[in-house]
């Protein structure tokens, strides 16, 4: 079965007409004689931090489990969204969530990892309908329950869905064409990068940039699934970056709110390195006034539940950026509490790779943008307002 795998992430639904966008592309592709296509979803952006705040708000120690049903929320209504979308067309579609997907992982909630799939749901589902909408980031564990794969992990599901079908191609859409030198909201003279090896933009991934998820990366190059960075714009589509074995550039990327934890010793430390190593969690030694330290930059949410769990605690855990410069022979990554400064450290770095390097042609400095319909389920009190 020839099945077209897409992956449409929150950026891609700013406003609810956004879905209908969409649809009309998946329309499009059938038209053009695609055969059938599964459309992994995001939820809107900005809806998975106010379900957290609301779930904060009635339970500061709600259960990891109970987060995980309240999140996938998110997606499941982004999927509801998509459907209604591509059903208006006349087209047959359905939507499966994580319940139903056929995607099993342990019971790490909040960042769970894949352990088994099962092909027969998503492919029954493609016998009867031409479209199928899945929710992102989320499958079930061994008992049944609802768990996620992390933040930002729609990447993982598109590509475990390719990986299923037997498909070698998964196509990802953001708002930005392609992977870049720097994150373009940031440092304005960042550069396309046309092709990236798996392990480079993993790289990039596990020290701050949020162009595609690491996991998601690793699981592509594992099973040999090329992923094609694209962006759907009013002007059609654009791609910009191939990411397989082959390819690579120097970067930078910049994590604002990386996790600086001081041990008591290196013993500690290395204690504690090692556990968060099990748990394929990248933590950097650091150094800072001869105490022994780690810098922990993603996955911060559920290493700091491991970290609670150990039996000599940190003397301290506080937050920083983390500028990471990244090329073949170097790994350097600078701690700096100040943020604008840190910008400007990263602008600095990316002069010195590619000096004279000029804005994309674009246009001018992208502005990221979050929706203004995020609240349409509901805002907690501590959530951050809506952009007028």
């Amino acid at each position: 079965m020839n099945v077209s795998v897409l992956k449409f992430g929150g950026s891609s639904f700013l406003n609810p007409d956004d879905y209908g966008r969409v649809g009309r592309h998946i329309a499009d592709r059938l038209a053009a004689g695609e055969n059938k296509v599964v459309a992994v979803v995001s939820a809107m952006s900005g809806t998975t931090g106010n379900l957290k705040a609301v779930m904060l708000d009635v339970n500061k120690e709600a259960s990891p489990s109970n987060l995980d049903a309240a999140l996938a929320i998110g997606e499941m209504f982004s999927a509801c969204l998509l459907e209604a979308a591509v059903s208006r067309l006349g087209i047959p579609v359905t939507s499966l969530n994580g319940y139903c997907l056929g995607i099993r992982t342990n019971s790490d909630f909040g960042r769970a990892s894949v352990e088994g799939v099962d092909p027969r749901p998503l492919s029954a589902a493609l016998q009867e309908h031409d479209v199928v909408i899945a929710t992102g980031g989320q499958a079930i564990d061994q008992s049944g329950r609802l768990t996620m794969l992390g933040r930002n992990s729609s990447d993982l599901t598109a590509i475990v869905i390719a990986s299923i079908l037997g498909e070698h191609v998964c196509e990802i859409y953001s708002d930005l064409p392609g992977v870049y030198t720097a994150d373009p909201y940031l440092v304005p003279a960042a550069q396309l990068i046309p092709e990236i090896a798996y392990g480079t933009i993993a790289q990039m991934s596990r020290h701050g940039a949020k162009v595609l998820h690491h996991r998601a990366v690793d699981y592509a190059g594992r099973h040999a699934v090329a992923i094609v960075c694209k962006s759907l714009t009013s002007d059609g589509t654009v791609t910009g970056t191939l990411v397989t074995a082959h390819g690579n550039a120097g970067s930078v990327t910049v994590a604002r709110d990386a996790a600086v934890i001081s041990c008591a010793s290196l013993a500690a430390r290395d204690n504690l390195r090692v556990l968060l190593d099990q748990h394929d969690i990248s933590a950097i030694c650091i150094e800072d006034n001869d105490r022994a330290g780690l810098c922990i930059i993603s996955d911060i949410d559920f290493a700091m539940r491991l970290v609670a769990l150990t039996s000599t605690p940190p003397v301290s855990i506080g937050s920083s950026t983390a500028v990471t410069e990244l090329d073949d022979a170097m790994l350097r990554v600078h701690l700096d509490g100040d943020y604008e400064r840190a910008i400007a450290l990263a602008r600095q770095i990316h002069e010195r790779m590619y000096p004279g390097a000029v804005a994309e042609p674009f246009g001018s400095r992208p502005v990221k943008q979050r929706s203004a319909y995020s609240s349409l389920l509901i805002r907690g009190n501590n959530a951050p307002g809506n952009p007028e």
